[in-house]
């Protein structure tokens, strides 16, 4: 395709060609092998948000229920070639019927960004995302090839509608925002250590010490959100995580009796600057802001320890990364956050908020303010690690 596009270019005075690749399919696995065989660079590829080597792995579970390699999934291509130079828009392949005219909306649209002013390289993505999203919102019609939904722009929209190949959107715009961010709290060199079970057995037991004291505070956290819940659904999702919580300081305390801290011990261990300054700012946000304030401060945890767990199992498919679960002196922490238990409680938490928004969309400064949350609580994980870190 790459080929071809660049001859037809040539062939043409040089003019921009784009190669449509609905109906080949490809894996990750494909782009990657084009990437490292240099037929196209890495900042000349495109991934649509829900795609990609870098898909948060509490995204790429909730639409595909597994946490195998991502190069496994299943992507469509389309190649431009302009200005001398090859470039790859990928998006997660939609198994729809409602395919009839994709060809026709994708040059329609291009042709109105291109008359708006865009660049080719820009107005070829924005096209792509909105032919993408045409598929993916679709109802089906009559028998065979049915129409695109070619309406699902014209109702503005903050955030998009979820879909088969995004059913979480809000929770994938916040990660989005914050990507540089994400990846140091997720990544942190903490779990890096932890995953290669290499971690001093004193930060580990520091953190801890810590963790035990924030589960309080994060279980009131949840208790005030409770109280500015307005459906049973709500008030039933709060009541389960509380639970959960629960059940987590008494693995805590049990866990920690493993590395010969007793429960006395971590009642009596005086809180961290870092611990106070978290908490006091999750149940300041939560008495000052409604209950979508409070939703996203504390999900930031949940969300971030749950993508933690199934990074460091994923990691540990591949031996030559250094990553390991059975056997590493942390394996029972790693395996209770990779575990069902908390990733259910991981996927009600997604729910809960995705309904939240779904039901009553937030305003544009509402979504702004949303924004500035979730970049705070971010940071204040990674200085949690941080804290772990440098045993203060």
């Amino acid at each position: 395709m790459i080929a071809a596009a660049q001859k037809i270019s040539n062939a043409c005075s040089n003019s921009s060609v784009l190669v449509k690749g609905g109906h080949l399919e490809l894996k990750i696995s494909d782009i990657l092998a084009a990437r490292d065989a240099g037929l196209v660079p890495t900042d000349r590829l495109h991934w649509y948000h829900q795609c990609g080597p870098d898909e948060p792995e509490i995204l790429r579970i909730a639409r595909t229920s597994s946490i195998e390699e991502h190069t496994n999934d299943r992507v469509v291509a389309d190649i431009l070639w302009t200005g001398g130079k090859g470039h790859l828009f990928i998006r997660p392949l939609v198994e729809s019927c409602s395919t009839h005219g994709t060809g026709c909306t994708l040059a329609a649209a291009i042709a109105c960004e291109l008359a708006k002013g865009a660049p080719v390289e820009m107005a070829v993505e924005i096209a792509a995302n909105y032919t993408n999203q045409a598929i993916a919102t679709a109802v089906p019609m009559g028998r065979g090839h049915g129409p695109l939904n070619h309406l699902h722009a014209s109702l503005t929209r903050i955030l998009p509608v979820p879909t088969i190949t995004c059913p979480a959107p809000f929770v994938s715009t916040l990660i989005r925002s914050t990507k540089d961010l994400w990846k140091d709290y997720v990544q942190h060199e903490f779990v890096i250590q932890l995953g290669k079970g290499v971690l001093p057995q004193a930060n580990f037991v520091h953190f801890i010490k810590q963790d035990y004291h924030y589960l309080k505070h994060y279980a009131r956290a949840y208790g005030l959100l409770a109280a500015k819940s307005s459906t049973f659904s709500a008030l039933e999702s709060c009541a389960r995580t509380i639970a959960h919580i629960v059940r987590e300081t008494k693995m805590h305390a049990a866990y920690c009796q493993t590395f010969g801290v007793t429960e006395n011990e971590l009642l009596s261990t005086p809180e961290s600057a870092a611990l106070s300054g978290y908490t006091t700012y999750i149940l300041e946000a939560g008495l000052r802001g409604d209950d979508l304030t409070l939703l996203v401060a504390v999900l930031a945890c949940l969300l971030g320890y749950g993508e933690v767990g199934l990074w460091l199992k994923r990691n540990a498919l591949t031996p030559e990364s250094g990553f390991y679960v059975e056997g590493n002196p942390y394996e029972k922490w790693i395996n209770d956050y990779s575990g069902n238990d908390y990733q259910t409680a991981v996927r009600i938490g997604i729910d809960t908020l995705e309904a939240r928004i779904l039901r009553d969309p937030p305003s544009t400064v509402k979504y702004s303010e949303l924004l500035q949350v979730w970049e705070r609580v971010v940071k204040l994980e990674i200085a949690f690690w941080d804290m772990a870190m440098s045993l203060s």
